[in-house]
């Protein structure tokens, strides 16, 4: 049995790396995906969608099932969503989501979902690690070391706060 299970990972944290070794005992293989794979170097989705799949490869790397890692771009047609999802991807059969949204498409669209763990939310949850990025605190203990090192390659901390700054009006000077 295949799974599938989706994430903006930005940046992929220990909850994320938690959820899917759970998932990883009920399937053969994963499929993960990479959610608005088209956004990237705004606050809310600092990282680009191969910077993503470098954090989530490099995390998961090892890990028994095979797991496949893929680029999603946002379709802004709900309706349609879960068939653009299963032409991106390796075919599968069950989908995990706690996303009330992305359990209801699924659903609608006939596909098993089951809900996942969440784990520590009160720190492991994305806007939080971003928080402590700008801040200077400590996010590094919150993430598997490969994304730590990641993020240390290609300066994300300091890409998160050049596009944290704007313009005393706000004006995105492009």
């Amino acid at each position: 049995m295949r799974g599938f299970y989706i994430g903006r990972f930005q940046p992929y944290h220990d909850g994320h790396h938690q959820m899917v070794a759970e998932i990883a005992d009920e399937v053969d293989e994963l499929v993960l995906g990479i959610g608005s794979a088209g956004d990237s170097h705004t606050p809310r989705n600092p990282f680009t969608a191969g910077e993503r799949v470098m954090m989530v490869s490099k995390a998961v790397a090892g890990f028994d099932p095979t797991t496949y890692v893929v680029p999603i771009e946002d379709l802004d047609r709900n309706a349609v969503w879960v068939s653009h999802v299963q032409s991106m991807c390796p075919q599968f059969d069950v989908a995990y989501s706690n996303n009330p949204l992305v359990v209801r498409l699924f659903r609608e669209a006939g596909v098993e979902v089951r809900g996942s763990p969440m784990f520590r939310r009160d720190v492991l949850e994305g806007t939080e690690l971003r928080s402590r990025m700008l801040a200077d605190e400590d996010w590094r203990a919150h993430v598997p070391d490969p994304v730590v090192g990641v993020i240390e390659e290609i300066d994300g901390v300091e890409r998160m706060r050049a596009v944290a700054d704007t313009d005393a009006n706000g004006d995105d000077p492009r």
